[in-house]
């Protein structure tokens, strides 16, 4: 394990991606997604997801060069065609698009069709909290849960973000529908660790804890997968999770006539589809009045009763914000395996390695 100052992982970043051939603009956005998602806590989309984002570029499913296109447009509306670009520079344009029109018209509605994997989905919402909005966003991906009772993978992590201002911390809520992202059993799978029960299934419906095995199932598309959000079964409500991951397929791959995850596969695993929504708070009162309102439930929440022996209960987000405090002054841990990951794409795109902190 190093730690690695967040402007040092930031320039190389840029660096790497400057290499790839994106622009020095788009080579920051992309580098300001996976920093906010490593000092936010979500190492299995910030650095960790190097390598698996110069394989899509290596291998022509991410196209460097593409320019994306609106298609059609309304005042509260737009679909937008990302020509197989980098999700992140095809979604910060998405949700600045739709925050323009939520400052014009009170709510923004952007469906985003051919684009590939845009990063964390809250790094969007984090946009519309800078302007004063509330957000949603959310993304389809390649097939990895099995539907409840299925022994198939036919929708993917289905992440859903959502965010709206409030003090000292927002209301930022980032998270997949499947009881676990595959970054996460990829992380493990790196790290050598075995996994906890009721996170991926094979065939039989037998617990698979062993990450290697899992990770190298579900990337050749065997038969079993990661589970709902809930786990396996009804018992514990995984068809609630099944159900919000159907809802985002509708929202992403329908809505914008774009792939859905089961159609992801071959040369167009990875041509995801997103949905944005930014609202102003303004349409339904006085804006300070609802943060006002907001914040005082969630300084309730954190300061209610605890089970014996909790010290804390944390509100959506907080864990987040305060991690980033933390990592501004100690620095960014990344592991063993990371590491050497950016030492070969360094090495290979001739860039130079950020310094470890003492």
């Amino acid at each position: 394990m190093v730690k690695v100052c967040p402007d040092a992982l930031e320039s190389f970043f840029v660096s790497v991606f400057e290499a790839e051939g994106f622009s020095g603009a788009q080579s920051r956005e992309i580098a300001d997604v996976l920093l906010t998602a490593d000092l936010f806590g979500i190492e299995s989309h910030g650095a960790q997801r190097l390598m698996y984002y110069h394989q899509n570029i290596a291998s022509g499913s991410v196209s460097v060069g593409s320019e994306l296109e609106i298609l059609s447009e309304t005042p509260v509306s737009a679909l937008i065609d990302g020509h197989f670009g980098m999700g992140q520079c095809v979604s910060v344009f998405a949700m600045r698009l739709a925050i323009e029109k939520a400052k014009q018209s009170g709510v923004g509605l952007v469906s985003v069709r051919n684009s590939s994997h845009f990063g964390i989905a809250g790094y969007y919402t984090r946009m519309a909290l800078q302007e004063g909005l509330a957000a949603f966003a959310m993304t389809n991906t390649g097939p990895i849960m099995v539907p409840t009772f299925g022994a198939q993978m036919m929708l993917g992590t289905n992440p859903i973000a959502f965010a709206m201002p409030a003090d000292p911390y927002p209301l930022w809520f980032d998270a997949s529908t499947t009881v676990v992202t595959l970054g996460k059993v990829e992380l493990y799978s790196k790290l050598g660790r075995q996994m906890p029960n009721g996170w991926v299934i094979d065939a039989e419906g037998r617990e698979m804890p062993d990450a290697a095995r899992a990770n190298s199932s579900i990337l050749n598309g065997e038969p079993g997968g990661i589970l709902p959000l809930g786990g396996a079964g009804e018992l514990n409500s995984g068809h609630k999770g099944y159900g919000l991951a159907l809802m985002v397929e509708a929202l992403t791959g329908v809505l914008s006539g774009g792939l859905i995850s089961p159609e992801m596969e071959g040369p167009h695993g990875d041509h995801t589809a997103h949905f944005f929504m930014a609202f102003d708070p303004a349409m339904f009162g006085e804006p300070a009045q609802i943060r006002a309102r907001l914040s005082e439930y969630l300084c309730m929440l954190r300061e209610s009763d605890k089970l014996p022996g909790q010290s804390r209960i944390y509100t959506p987000g907080e864990k987040a914000w305060s991690h980033m405090k933390l990592c501004e002054k100690a620095g960014i841990r990344i592991d063993d395996a990371t590491w050497t990951e950016m030492n070969t794409i360094a090495q290979m795109l001739n860039v130079d390695m950020p310094a470890v902190m003492a």
